[in-house]
């Protein structure tokens, strides 16, 4: 099964879709973007064929010494060959890596982040490895 990772945003009537998109990039190297409209609704859905594209997440979760949180929060997403977590939007936005249960905990909506993975235990073992004092107890290369 090839790896994809999709995320999808909605762009609230008072957002900028730049700036949805830029929430996006500042943690994902996507390889196609499109607004798809839903009814009344805008969702900025953003995908790559690889997971390369979480190279910038994988960075930020241990330059922002986040590695636990994000653990726990991966294993929770995990439903058979799929891993799914929300990030809240105007943190992402602004830089900054913030876990959501979902929308309700961020007031223009959450970025919804799918990774489709034949191991979805690889996977979080590469993004956020176990850890002892805050560092990781072991590195893995990136899933194939």
């Amino acid at each position: 099964m090839p790896s994809k990772v999709v995320v999808e945003a909605e762009i609230r009537p008072t957002e900028d879709e730049d700036k949805v998109l830029r929430a996006i990039t500042n943690f994902f190297d996507v390889e196609k973007i499109e607004t798809v409209h839903m009814g009344g609704t805008r969702i900025l859905v953003a995908t790559a064929n690889n997971l390369a594209c979480l190279a910038k997440l994988h960075r930020a979760l241990r330059s922002e010494r986040i590695l636990d949180a994000a653990r726990s929060t991966l294993k929770k997403g995990v439903r058979e060959t799929t891993i799914t977590f929300h990030l809240h939007k105007q943190a992402a936005y602004a830089g900054k890596l913030s876990f959501v249960d979902g929308d309700h905990e961020s007031p223009l909506g959450a970025i919804r982040v799918t990774i489709h993975h034949s191991n979805p235990q690889d996977v979080i073992d590469w993004l956020a490895p176990p850890t002892s004092k805050g560092k990781p107890i072991w590195e893995k290369e990136m899933p194939v």
